[in-house]
């Protein structure tokens, strides 16, 4: 099971991404999992270019497997991102909280596979048309921002609506998550929550701490009312906000204006109070931190165990 369609349009050894991350997803982290066999990435978050590529030769000088960057193209820095990574000719882009479709072409044209992040069969047609390599269809058990649909239900509809290579994301952590992507038609999967405690990243011993301590009803969704819901940990701030959020009598710019910084407080303070620890719905499943070989090793180990067994 080892070799599948994404290790070979990729050229990796397992078919594991590392979620993009934003204030986590860094160039140690991407590094890491990209020796471990997987395709690590570096979140673009919000941050320009300058910043992006002093992350790129960081990477390049920790490792020489493929690794990709995650641009998030509701930042005020997206194009002169999507620029910067075509200059940079970096393998593999994966893209989230937008559509992609004008930056496709130059980054089709500096030799970059793009991986859309997609939430339903209108966006993964879409993304196909435009180009992409294969889709990452997501499931609303992730952390940070979601969609509607959950893993189960989105990823063979997006593997029946497309002819490219489907990815699974959201609530995977470990090889049974991986055993039933693949029997809903994924070729690979993107796994973000249980890297957040790998021993290579960076994040701050807070959220790991939160992380390892969660359990299975510990996440809460908030901004739907905003048009765009983020799972994260349940905490002073989160609870606070989906108050807010519901009370009929917080401003929208209000809301907005409570969550910024929140996730930076969360990753780099610490901030238990303040912080928005975003993880996804398998947290409960995370109980111990790894390097992140041993995470992709016991993943694909298990996965393939049970995959070898399913027939019986």
């Amino acid at each position: 099971m080892r070799k599948t369609e994404l290790t070979e349009l990729i050229g990796i050894d397992y078919p594991v991404i590392q979620g993009g991350m934003a204030w986590i997803a860094d160039a140690e982290l991407a590094s890491a999992v990209s020796n471990a066999g997987g395709l690590g990435l570096i979140s673009a978050m919000n941050a320009d270019a300058e910043w992006l590529r002093g992350q790129i030769r960081r990477a390049r000088e920790l490792t020489d497997r493929p690794f990709g960057v995650n641009i998030m193209l509701m930042s005020p820095f997206a194009a002169e991102v999507a620029r910067l990574v075509a200059e940079e000719r970096i393998p593999v882009v994966t893209t989230g909280a937008g559509n992609p479709g004008k930056y496709i072409p130059g980054w089709l044209e500096a030799g970059i596979k793009v991986l859309p992040v997609v939430a339903s069969t209108a966006m993964a047609k879409m993304a196909e048309r435009a180009g992409a390599a294969a889709v990452i269809a997501e499931g609303c058990e992730s952390g940070g921002h979601i969609g509607e649909l959950t893993t189960m239900a989105i990823v063979p509809q997006v593997r029946d609506a497309v002819s490219i290579p489907v990815v699974a994301a959201g609530g995977i952590a470990d090889g049974r998550g991986v055993a039933a992507a693949f029997m809903l038609g994924a070729c690979g999967v993107q796994v973000g929550t249980r890297f957040l405690v790998a021993k290579e990243c960076t994040v701050h011993p807070v959220y790991k701490e939160k992380i390892l301590k969660a359990k299975d009803i510990d996440t809460i969704t908030t901004g739907k009312k905003l048009g765009h819901p983020v799972r994260c940990l349940k905490n002073p701030f989160s609870r606070e906000l989906f108050k807010m959020e519901y009370d009929g009598a917080t401003p929208d710019e209000e809301l907005e204006a409570k969550g910024v910084g929140a996730l930076r407080r969360a990753a780099k303070e610490g901030d238990a109070e303040n912080g928005c620890f975003m993880a996804g719905q398998s947290a409960g499943l995370v109980r111990r931190e790894q390097t992140c070989a041993e995470i992709i090793a016991e993943m694909m180990g298990e996965a393939e165990r049970l995959l070898e067994g399913a027939n019986r």
